[in-house]
């Protein structure tokens, strides 16, 4: 079993009004749709207040090289990478001797040396850490990497890892791309870095007395011939988004399924569920996992959050959402939460927990 231990954040220095982003995709799309003030309502739709960027707006109203944009990827990543390692370390009173392996999750940005060696370098982990980058799972990412981390506990219960997830998403915005996926994109997406410490049950780290989110069982789902749903088209100035417009019907009609069959082998119904930690894709997104699985408005209400506050990080995410959980006081020992999320592939990510 994989226990999280803790999940923290970190702060980044340009947060933006979703207003404000509005106007700013006005002005910028307006010569390519005629009907341009009737698509800018996704950005009041769609849930969001405020999302987070390692820029300021002017930054993204000039065309960069994918070059310029990679190469700020990597410096980003660094510092903030730094910035919620050091905050997970300190809140936990861990040494970095402690620390095993860190499993590093991306798909925002290439970097080889990939991002954790870079921050080895920094901070004094042990010489022998594992280094596990895993890249292109996108806003799955963060739940596999829990699950990863789950596998690794179970094979090592006195071992202790950092799932590191850094998804700098605002870096891959394509000035001259004026298609209506950009513009979909330029309305959801946002910067986010998170790092949870999970340990194994016979890890020093855990303490008796103290309850914790337990990972007890996951799953891994493709959907086969299904890879123009969601990802990158990689060009010659960069990423640009694929995002299907029939992700909320896809979610209706394959997900619950999916969930169904993952919960009866665990001998567990819909109804035994306390909590549902979903990555917010959008807010279509959310509604067809209300819709498919009968789930109330009050079930969801930290991805709202985290959605209303932060926009879709991709991967981290999820980290922000269990970090609700785990920080609310209604949360009692022996609840069950399902965490769950969707990437490219089509794919999907379950993860089974309970407090204790």
């Amino acid at each position: 079993m994989g226990k999280i231990i803790g999940v923290e954040t970190a702060t980044l220095h340009h947060v933006l009004s979703q207003s404000k982003i509005e106007e700013f995709a006005g002005q910028l799309f307006s010569s390519s749709f005629r009907d341009i003030s009737r698509l800018l309502k996704i950005f009041t739709n769609g849930g969001i207040e405020t999302r987070y960027f390692v820029n300021d707006l002017e930054w993204y109203g000039v065309p960069h090289t994918f070059e310029e944009k990679n190469r700020q990827f990597i410096t980003s990543s660094i510092q903030y990478g730094v910035e919620a390692i050091q905050k997970i370390i300190h809140k936990h009173n861990v040494k970095y001797d402690d620390i095993d392996a860190i499993f590093t999750i991306c798909t925002t940005g290439l970097a080889t040396p990939s991002i954790e060696a870079r921050i080895m370098n920094l901070l004094p982990f042990g010489e022998h850490t594992k280094r596990i980058p895993i890249w292109g799972l996108g806003c799955a990412g963060g739940t596999a990497g829990l699950n990863r981390a789950f596998d690794y506990c179970k094979a090592y219960p006195d071992k202790n890892v950092l799932v590191l997830t850094i998804e700098l998403c605002s870096l891959t915005f394509q000035y001259n791309d004026r298609s209506k996926s950009n513009l979909v994109g330029t309305s959801l997406f946002a910067d986010g870095v998170a790092c949870a410490l999970v340990s194994g049950n016979k890890s020093s780290l855990v303490r008796k007395g103290d309850v914790y989110p337990t990972i007890v069982a996951s799953q891994s789902t493709l959907m086969k011939n299904s890879i123009d749903v969601m990802g990158w088209d990689i060009q010659n100035d960069g990423l640009h988004v694929i995002f299907s417009r029939d992700i909320p019907s896809v979610v209706e009609s394959w997900f619950k399924p999916n969930v169904m069959k993952f919960l009866k082998g665990n001998d567990l119904t819909l109804d035994q569920l306390d909590h549902f930690i979903a990555h917010p894709g959008g807010k279509k997104v959310i509604h067809a996992y209300q819709s498919s699985l009968g789930l109330s408005e009050g079930k969801l209400e930290p991805t709202w959050k985290i959605l209303r506050k932060y926009g879709n990080m991709s991967s981290a995410t999820i980290l922000f959402v269990l970090k609700e959980f785990i920080e609310k006081k209604t949360v009692k020992m022996g609840d069950i939460g399902l965490g769950v999320a969707l990437g490219p592939g089509f794919s999907s990510e379950l993860s089974l927990m309970r407090w204790e």
